[in-house]
This record gives C-alpha cells, sequence and structure tokens, in this order.
C-alpha cells in the first residue's frame, strides 16, 4: 500500500510540476511586449540649427502640426515662433512662411494642429477686403483658429474665431463632415472638451459632443485626427497649471468617435501611451506596420502600433539596427502624397525636443 500511495503521490507532484511550467510559460509569453521588425529607417530633414539635418530654418521651433494639399509640399505649425513653414520630401525649406496673429487679448498664438481645406466653406477676409475660403487652418494654443488664403493676405493668417477670452487653449485640429456639413473639431485641453465649428465658424453642438463616458479621471483631449468617418481624438493627462500635459509611461487613451461626437470605442489605454497627439493610419505598404494605426507619444518620442479594429497593440516603430525609434518631442505624423518627393508610404514627422528647438524628419520603410 505504501509503494502505492508513493507512485500515486509522485505522479500527482508530477502533473502539477508540468502544469505550473505550462502556466509559467503562457505567463511570460503573455507579458513579452511585441515587437515590430525593424525595418524603419529616419532621417532629420530639417532643424532649427540645433540638431544635425541637411537643411536648417531658424523659425522650425517646436515643429508641431503638419499637413499639405494633395500636390504641394508640407506645411509645419511651428509653435515657438508663431509661423508656419513649409518643406519639400528632401526638406528643402519653401520661400513662403505665414505669420499668425495673437488673439483679441494680445496674446501671442502658437499654432498646434493644422489641416488643409480642400473645401470652398470657411470663408475669411481681412480688413473688409476679398473674402475667400480658408486653404489652410490652425489651432492655437492662444485659444484661436487662424486661417490663410494667399487670395487674403499672402503672407498673414487671420483670426477666425477667438476664444481666448474663455481661457481655450486648442491644442490640436481636424477637419470632417457629417450629415453632408463641413465641420472643424478642435481639441480644447484647459477646458477638456472638443469644440465643433460649422462651415461659417460658429461654434455648434454635436449629438454625440464627444464624450467617453469612462475616461479616467484627470485625462482632458489632446489631440484629434479625422480618418474617412471616423474621429481619433487622443488624451494626456492635464497639468495643474491647466495648459500642458504631465508626461509618463500609461499617460495616455486614444479613442474613437464618429463624425457626430458618438463614443464608438476605446483604442487604447495602454502603459505605453506617453502624451500621444499624432495619429495617422499606415497605407498597405508600410512593412510590418501595414494598414495599422499610428500613435505618437510626445512623452517619449515613440510611435505605438495599434491594430485599428481591435485595439491590439502591435509593438514600436523600430529602426533598422533593431533599436526602438525615439524623436524627442514628437508630435505631427503624415504620410506623403506622391508629390514634391513625398511618396505615399513615407511617414513624415514634426517634433519640438525642447520648446525653443524643432525637427522635420521622414520615416521610409525598408525591406
Amino acid at each position: 500500500m505504501k509503494l502505492h500511495r508513493d507512485a500515486v503521490l509522485a505522479a500527482l507532484l508530477g502533473l502539477t510540476a508540468v502544469a505550473l511550467a505550462a502556466c509559467g510559460s503562457s505567463d511570460n509569453s503573455a507579458n513579452q511586449t511585441p515587437t515590430i521588425a525593424p525595418q524603419f529607417k529616419a532621417t532629420t530633414l530639417v532643424s532649427d540649427g540645433s540638431a544635425n539635418a541637411a537643411n536648417v530654418d531658424p523659425n522650425l521651433k517646436n515643429g508641431w502640426g503638419i499637413a499639405f494639399n494633395p500636390t504641394g509640399v508640407m506645411w509645419v505649425s511651428d509653435n515657438n515662433t508663431k509661423k508656419s513653414t513649409l518643406y519639400d520630401g528632401n526638406g528643402v525649406v519653401q520661400p513662403l512662411v505665414v505669420t499668425l496673429p495673437p488673439n483679441a487679448a494680445g496674446k501671442a498664438a502658437g499654432p498646434t494642429g493644422i489641416v488643409f481645406n480642400k473645401t470652398t466653406d470657411f470663408q475669411i477676409s481681412a480688413n473688409g477686403q476679398a473674402v475667400s475660403n480658408a486653404v489652410f487652418l490652425w489651432a492655437t494654443d492662444a485659444g484661436t483658429i487662424a486661417a490663410w488664403s494667399p487670395k487674403v493676405l499672402p503672407t498673414q493668417a487671420v483670426n477666425a474665431f477667438d476664444d481666448g477670452a474663455g481661457g481655450a487653449v486648442y491644442k490640436g485640429l481636424a477637419i470632417g463632415s457629417n450629415a453632408g456639413a463641413n465641420l472643424l473639431f478642435a481639441t480644447d485641453f484647459h477646458n477638456r472638451k472638443v469644440d465643433v465649428f460649422d462651415k461659417s465658424f460658429n461654434k455648434i453642438q454635436l449629438p454625440g459632443n464627444f464624450v467617453d463616458p469612462t475616461l479616467p479621471a484627470g485625462f482632458s483631449p489632446f489631440g484629434i485626427a479625422a480618418i474617412g468617418n471616423t474621429v481619433y481624438v487622443t488624451y494626456a493627462l492635464l497639468g495643474p497649471d491647466g495648459r500642458t500635459q504631465v508626461n509618463g509611461a500609461g499617460n495616455g487613451v486614444v479613442d474613437a468617435f464618429d463624425t457626430a461626437g458618438n463614443f464608438v470605442k476605446r483604442i487604447a489605454t495602454s502603459a505605453t501611451l506617453n502624451s500621444p497627439w499624432g495619429v495617422v493610419m499606415a497605407p498597405a505598404n508600410f512593412g510590418a506596420a501595414s494598414n495599422q494605426l499610428l500613435v505618437g507619444n510626445f512623452g517619449d518620442g515613440t510611435i505605438d502600433v495599434f491594430d485599428p479594429s481591435s485595439g491590439e497593440f502591435k509593438g514600436a516603430l523600430t529602426n533598422t539596427d533593431g533599436t526602438t525609434f525615439k524623436q524627442p518631442g514628437i508630435w505631427g505624423l503624415s504620410f506623403g502624397n506622391n508629390a514634391a518627393n513625398q511618396p505615399l508610404n513615407t511617414l513624415f514627422f514634426a517634433a519640438g525636443p525642447t520648446p525653443t528647438s524643432g525637427v522635420y524628419g521622414r520615416i521610409d520603410v525598408r525591406p
């Protein structure tokens, strides 16, 4: 009997050990950080002189949002110098420089998000002179929406909306449509909301109002991007000054809404998020990140890759040498338009490594 009991006990212990080993293997696998194939090459094209680059532009300080028209060069928001500058896909500095005006109280307005307007809506004028649809529009940290058309003023933007008196701090801007109407969406970081404007720059309310019912406490709308019929909103932790974000691992949320402002789903609440701002959908020929949602983290300079349907974290963009891509202070992200040396599958970015320095660059996929 004793021999029999010993044999049974040994068998049970053996099975337990196997089970524990199997569980341990599963846990280790689950805890591994996903990785993206190391096939991305980053190049700094332009800097203000603070970083090595083939081109130097002293106006490029705290490069923020980026946008272009379908056949033109890239426009960059220069938050520190209150200007917008233009570069082709090789970083060649273009002659046009547009200056943004202060708000009604005289506060200097640093541009953040920028969009190109392909419609005939969003009409602007200056001093009662020529009227034209805005070609490019900016959100600013002084609570204004600024707009520019060469038919109005050749090198000056005008203020189309001003909520500086209400304490607005606009950190992001997107353009889209709902129910046949063209709209602007601006993230007011200070007042913790997304403002929506109609074609005449009137602030309006949409049915959903861009509310996440389970948003963690302390987070506020930060970046915004309209991609197809989805509006992606990123959230960062609002600092005690009510204007700036608190960077840190896990300090970030990404949500998806429809163009009526209705909450669709949470894309990510991830430990890898760190003050996320830029959002872009990768094309089908962007290597291991093809057809994935890319999210730039201002806080640590990385670009996270998510499945846009499931929200699964796929990893961070990785350099060809196997290291994680990091660009301190990364803001705007945009794929090229196949014009001016801007390939459709090249990811362009702007950054402010410090509030008084700036870079503009590109990320190309390698086989």
